[in-house]
């Protein structure tokens, strides 16, 4: 075995200092790494390399490796895209939805950012296990804090007391959005925003002012979720935000002692509608106490391996893809 401080001056050497210094929560070891430079077996080699010392540290069970590039003073930033995750109703599992969304596509290379836009009930700072952090400002812009998964992110969560209600008006939460959307994003290319359910006051803002690339629509596949969902549809296509798809989620549950598949919320309605609106059907997401679990602890599924990490990442893949082709 091998103790934390032994375990970072061979991390110093091992990297020629391009690792942050390792910090462990609730048994998960968490760096940044510059790969700047490196090809990608380099990058993958050394990450790798990382990641068996770190298990050797008492008490680590996970090693989890933010990495980043430092941007040449001539390479041309690109333009910061908004990507909208949006529902008609609540209930639907948007948010989990685009927590996973943002770490799938991260995984992908693409360089996120989240933004929790539910003012009044923010949920993504549980779900990316960031609680305990505080935003700064510099310049006048908030400075997003970065979970353990290494994407840069803001909430209201991060910015009032936990469990405090917010009663504000719609000017209010509109400039709150704002503050949430004009950031310090530094070399992020996408932002992921978690939009509130319905058609109100937060979601006219974001398509008036802050104009988003695409948007993704999340349903249940009854009947109920699926008439809301035609209404954010409605309410994105009229002001002309284009629409990337629609994700069915909840989407079937196999029970854990005998492995049958069933539908309480029925089968295949947000393909149909995906049809009847003539927009993507991006995939389903099933319904599974596993997600729930390991959200609920800052953990995402798609952080990680396995069929619900393969879910969100063949959906994050369309998104890319839809992204890339979009220009």
């Amino acid at each position: 075995m091998t103790d934390l401080a032994d375990f970072t001056a061979r991390l110093t050497a091992l990297t020629d200092g391009r690792a942050s210094a390792p910090r462990i929560k609730d048994g998960v070891m968490t760096l940044a790494l510059d790969v700047g430079g490196l090809s990608p077996q380099q990058r993958d080699g050394l990450a790798a390399a990382i990641r068996e010392g770190g298990l050797t540290v008492p008490g680590v069970t996970d090693v989890r490796i933010a990495m980043t590039a430092e941007r040449k003073p001539t390479e041309e930033r690109k333009p910061l895209r908004i990507l909208a995750v949006a529902s008609g109703k609540g209930g639907v599992g948007k948010s989990t939805l685009s927590a996973n969304l943002a770490v799938a596509l991260h995984r992908l290379g693409i360089k996120v950012g989240l933004v929790d836009a539910d003012i009044y009930g923010p949920s993504q700072a549980k779900l990316m296990g960031s609680e305990d952090q505080k935003p700064v400002a510099r310049d006048k812009k908030l400075v997003p804090v970065t979970g353990p998964i290494g994407i840069p992110m803001l909430s209201m969560a991060h910015l009032v007391e936990p469990g405090k209600a917010l009663a504000w008006r719609g000017p209010m939460v509109g400039n709150a959005l704002t503050q949430l959307i004009d950031a310090e994003w530094g070399d992020a290319e996408l932002l992921v925003v978690d939009m509130p359910p319905g058609t109100g006051d937060i979601q006219l803002t974001m398509v008036q002012k802050h104009k988003p690339a695409g948007a993704v629509i999340v349903s249940t596949p009854q009947d109920l979720a699926l008439i809301d969902a035609t209404r954010a549809v409605s309410l994105f296509a009229q002001a002309g935000v284009p629409m990337v798809g629609l994700v069915e989620n909840m989407a079937g549950y196999a029970c854990p002692h005998c492995g049958e598949i069933s539908d309480p919320f029925g089968q295949g309605g947000a393909e149909s509608a995906a049809g009847d609106l003539s927009m993507p059907f991006l995939g389903r997401i099933p319904l599974a106490i596993e997600i729930r679990r390991q959200s609920d602890a800052g953990d995402p599924p798609a952080a990680g391996e396995g069929l619900y990490a393969d879910a969100f990442r063949a959906i994050a893949q369309k998104v890319a893809d839809w992204l890339k082709a979009a220009g």
